[in-house]
Formats: structure tokens, sequence, C-alpha cells
């Protein structure tokens, strides 16, 4: 019998992220063995999503899988960044890793980047949810239907109203999104922290705390409750 593939997936804390265990635990032919995140070394938060590492674990524990933690200093030169991302492939494939996956939608650049930094290592990269600019619409309404729940954690105030941080990413948000803005947030728009869904054993329970702006976006701090 083919052996399944082992699988380490790539782990923003964020509803894209989520939904992409939830898909691959549907693939009789997948193991995913655990969780990866990158982490502002400094903050101890998740990069670009800002969510506090303890909460990150709390996803870890209610996904029932081992959290791999990088830390990344900053500022984080490209190369830096590079070279530790060499060290987790090298890390996977020797405890058996097959593959690793992405939460990525439909950004070419992002996948061929991917691609290209993966090839001749021995891992290869999946891209289980990926589709099309087109249909991020339906997919969106396809995870809440499934129970999957977030909170938008990041606003990029340039695309979309500052007003959306801390809000629940649901139908109702999604209906009020300006035209452009992209329902999952896939061109940067808006990042988020998922706290409920069918890849979690139960939901982790939190609340949203104060509303930052820093770097050019606006943070929701979002709290164990």
């Amino acid at each position: 019998m083919t052996q399944p593939k082992k699988v380490l997936l790539s782990w923003s804390s964020g509803k894209d992220s989520a939904w992409a265990l939830h898909v691959l635990r549907q693939q009789t032919d997948v193991e995913v063995v655990g969780l990866m995140s990158t982490f502002n070394e400094s903050a101890d938060r998740a990069c670009m999503h800002a969510v506090r590492r303890e909460l990150v674990e709390a996803q870890a524990r209610a996904a029932d899988l081992p959290l791999e933690s990088v830390f990344l200093p900053r500022p984080c030169s490209n190369e830096q960044y590079e070279e530790e991302m060499r060290q987790v492939v090298d890390r996977a494939k020797a405890q058996g890793v097959t593959h690793i996956a992405f939460g990525d939608l439909f950004l070419e650049d992002i996948r061929a980047y991917r691609i290209e930094k993966m090839a001749g290592t021995g891992v290869e990269p999946l891209f289980p949810i990926w589709t099309t600019a087109e249909s991020t619409l339906e997919l969106a309404r396809q995870m809440q239907s499934a129970g999957l729940t977030a909170i938008v954690t990041c606003v990029d105030p340039k695309q979309l109203d500052e007003s959306y941080v801390g809000r629940r990413w649901d139908p109702e948000m999604i209906s009020e999104l300006p035209d452009g803005v992209d329902p999952c947030g896939e061109n940067g728009e808006f990042h988020s922290f998922c706290f409920a869904g069918p890849c979690f054993d139960e939901p982790i329970d939190v609340t949203v705390g104060e509303i930052v702006n820093r770097d050019g976006f606006v943070f929701a701090d979002v709290l164990p409750a």
C-alpha cells in the first residue's frame, strides 16, 4: 500500500490555515503531523497576524497537533527569513515529513516563490485550498457554513476601513465589504484568528482587547477570555 503523505502545515493562526487543516484531514492519503508558525521574537506574537503565542498554542492543542514555533528577529531580512525556513524544511525532512502545506488561495507569485524555495529539498509543497480570485466568496461561505469562526486581528487601512478590526469574520461582515476587497483578505486587506471550527476539538474562548495602530496597520489584541 502507498504510504500516506506526512504533512506539516504552515499555520498563520487565521481562518485559511484552519480550513486547510480541515481539508487535509478529509484526504485519506494524508497524515497531518504538525503545525508550524512563525513568531516575532521580541513581541512573542504570530507574524503579521499579531496573535499572542499562547493563543496559537491553544489552537494546536484544540487541533491535537504539535506546534513547531519559529522565532524571527524584528526587523528580519529576507535572507534571515529564508535561512530559518531552510532549517525548518531540513528538520521536517529528518522527522519523516514529505510535504509542507500552505493555506494560500490564489496569489500566483506567492505559490511560485514557495515552489522555488522548496525545490530540491526533498520536501514538496501542497496547496490544499488553492482556488481563484473569483471563487473566494463561495469559499468563505463554505467555511462559515461548516462552523469556522474567526476574528479580524489586523487591517491594512490603505485597503479596508479600520473599523473592521476586532470584528467577527461572518456573513454580515462579508456582506458589508467594499467592492474590490477579497472576502478572505487574500490581498492583505485583513488577517484573522480562528477560534472555532471543524478542525478543533473545542472552541477557544477569547475576547477582543485594545485596538492599536502600528507600522501602518491596525491591530486588535485578542485575549484569552
